[in-house]
């Protein structure tokens, strides 16, 4: 597989003399245990992997157990790393990580320790409250068209309509093959494994259908009220929001605030809904998802999903915040801000829609702001999708 931006980061750091854990978390398969295998193979150190993603495995002295192992091998060696992956599935995982890391500290050995989790809510409250000040993050996210299509010879259309998941790719030339792995391998183990095992989920049945619901409107405003109505028990709109952050902290969808220079507006204004992999949609969908591509409104959908899930996995991690806005009848699909600057995007899909006044008036309110025409009359998707998205803020 090509040589994703994160293997050599980790490489850079492991190259580094001994100072931080090194903590690598996203969705899954999205490549966090190849790239790190990839990593360690370029780096030549010895090494010891082992992962706690396993049903049942709660022994205590688990994590210790192998860390004695990576001591073991970095007194003979000098140097070696220790990878633990899916950790945070173990009770008090941090604690324990805490004290050995601490230990070698004192005792100067020079094991070097890298993190693995699908979960990263849960491995950021883990490190939160015990390591402080002793981890980097290094988030992996989706693969991006430009990476599928290096990988995999994929044009624009394909990633559109089957997404970027790499282990994924051999299958689309069944699409219904393609579909039940999408569904059953990643949808399912993903909020049965790393979500209803690891939080306290009250209404599971609740959650799915919230997944369900965010991945059919993806891209398009939908208030708490509306959610209320489509959903069966649906409890309260905190039940829905809490729900939507838990499906965002495992990497599947999550919901847009509004652009607004109060946070506390923000944080109660209806959320835009976005799937974070086009995968996500066109395997739940109603259409196989070669057929998207004949209905405009549907794939004028899959066009701005796939747009806005570019922004919010390319500014993972970021100072820059990604918003949409609205007022009355005047709207902008996307805003991008760090500080003070704003980009505001509009995406063009060749669909029937609005004029783009919404993006004037953005403007108008917010001097400064740049604006961004994306498809149809404007920066072609196929560049758009290509360019980091810090790239627009000083792009001419």
């Amino acid at each position: 597989m090509i040589a994703r931006q994160i293997e050599g980061t980790l490489i850079t750091r492991l190259r580094e003399p001994r100072r931080f854990l090194q903590v690598l978390f996203g969705p899954r398969q999205v490549g966090k245990t190849t790239a790190t295998h990839a990593a360690l193979e370029r780096l030549g150190a010895p090494h010891h992997y082992v992962t706690a993603d396993a049903p049942g495995l709660r022994e205590e002295g688990w994590i210790q157990e192998h860390w004695e192992i990576g001591r073991a091998l970095a007194r003979k060696h000098s140097n070696a790393v220790l990878v633990l992956d899916e950790v945070q599935k173990l009770p008090g995982w941090s604690e324990i990580v805490k004290l050995l890391w601490d230990e070698d500290a004192r005792h100067k050995i020079p094991l070097k320790v890298v993190l693995l989790g699908s979960a990263p809510l849960l491995v950021q409250a883990g490190l939160s409250e015990s390591l402080a000040g002793r981890f980097e993050i290094l988030r992996v996210t989706h693969w991006t068209f430009e990476e599928m299509r290096a990988e995999f010879g994929w044009d624009l259309d394909t990633y559109l309509a089957f997404g970027g998941y790499p282990g994924a790719a051999a299958l689309v030339p069944e699409p219904e093959r393609w579909a039940r792995y999408i569904r059953d391998a990643l949808i399912e183990t993903t909020l049965s494994r790393d979500v209803l095992l690891m939080v306290r989920v009250d209404k599971p049945a609740l959650l799915r259908q919230v997944f369900a619901l965010a991945c059919r409107y993806s891209g398009q405003e939908l208030s708490y009220n509306k959610m209320l109505g489509t959903l069966q028990e649906a409890g309260n709109a905190s039940t829905i929001a809490h729900y939507l952050q838990l499906l965002s902290g495992a990497g599947l969808v999550t919901p847009l605030s509004k652009f607004t220079v109060s946070e506390v507006r923000a944080r109660a204004s209806t959320p835009k809904l976005l799937a974070l992999n086009n995968a996500l949609i066109t395997a739940q969908g109603p259409h196989a998802p070669a057929d998207w591509r004949a209905k405009p409104e549907a794939w004028g959908r899959l066009v701005e999903s796939a747009v806005g899930a570019h922004l919010v996995n390319g500014t993972a991690g970021s100072t820059i915040e990604v918003t949409y806005w609205r007022e009355r009848d005047l709207e902008v699909d996307f805003v991008m801000s760090r500080g003070d600057q704003h980009v505001a995007i509009e995406v063009k899909s060749g669909r029937p829609r609005k004029s783009n006044r919404g993006m004037g008036a953005f403007a108008e309110r917010n001097p400064g702001t740049r604006s961004l025409l994306v498809g149809s009359g404007g920066v072609p998707l196929e560049e758009f999708l290509t360019s980091p998205p810090e790239h627009w803020f000083s792009a001419t």
